[in-house]
C-alpha cells in the first residue's frame, strides 16, 4: 500500500538518481545521475556526445528513479518522475548549482582534475537534460525493520 512522501523531502537531498532511457530498437537503458531539483524540473549533468543524449533524441521518454536508503535506520523512500526530456545547451549558473548539491559550497574545495575531465565544466560542448515531471510517485516504505510505524517519522532531520 502506497504511503505517500513529500517529493521536495527527497529531490532536496544529494542523492544519485536513475535515468531510464529507451534506445532505437526499444530496449530500456539506464544510468546513473547526479541532478538537481528547481523550478519543478529535475536537471541532469551530460555532454552532447553522450549516449543517454543521442537516445532522448530519438525518444524523449523517460523515467527517473531517486530512493533515499538508509539500512542502519530502516528508511526508505522513492520517488519516480516520468514524462519527456530535453537537452539543453549548459548553463553554467544551474550546473554550478548542480555540483554544490554533491561536492559543498567551497569551489575553491572542487578537484580540478575532476571539473575538466568529469564534469568537464569548461567543455563547450556540455549539456543539460531536463525533465518538467508529467507524473510524480512517491512511497515511503520505511518499515521494513519497524514494521507499521514508518521509520522516516524518526529519521533525523537533515535525513527529512
Amino acid at each position: 500500500m502506497p504511503t505517500p512522501v513529500d517529493p521536495e523531502d527527497v529531490l532536496r537531498l544529494p542523492l544519485v538518481a536513475n535515468l531510464a532511457t529507451c534506445a532505437a530498437d526499444g530496449a530500456p537503458r539506464n544510468a546513473p545521475v547526479w541532478f538537481h531539483w528547481e523550478d519543478g524540473a529535475l536537471f541532469m549533468l551530460s555532454d552532447e556526445g553522450a549516449s543517454s543524449v543521442r537516445r532522448i533524441g530519438h525518444d524523449s521518454r523517460v523515467a527517473v528513479e531517486i530512493v533515499d536508503y538508509d539500512n542502519t535506520q530502516g528508511l526508505m523512500r522513492h520517488v519516480g518522475l516520468r514524462g519527456r526530456a530535453t537537452v539543453m545547451p549548459m548553463d553554467r549558473a544551474l550546473f554550478r548549482r548542480l555540483l554544490t548539491r554533491y561536492l559543498g559550497p567551497d569551489e575553491t574545495a572542487w578537484n580540478p582534475w575532476f571539473l575538466e575531465n568529469i564534469a568537464r565544466i569548461s567543455d563547450p560542448k556540455g549539456r543539460l537534460i531536463r525533465l518538467m515531471p508529467e507524473s510524480i510517485f512517491t512511497n515511503d516504505v520505511s518499515f521494513f525493520r519497524t514494521g507499521p510505524r514508518l521509520a522516516s517519522a524518526s529519521a533525523p532531520a537533515h535525513r527529512r
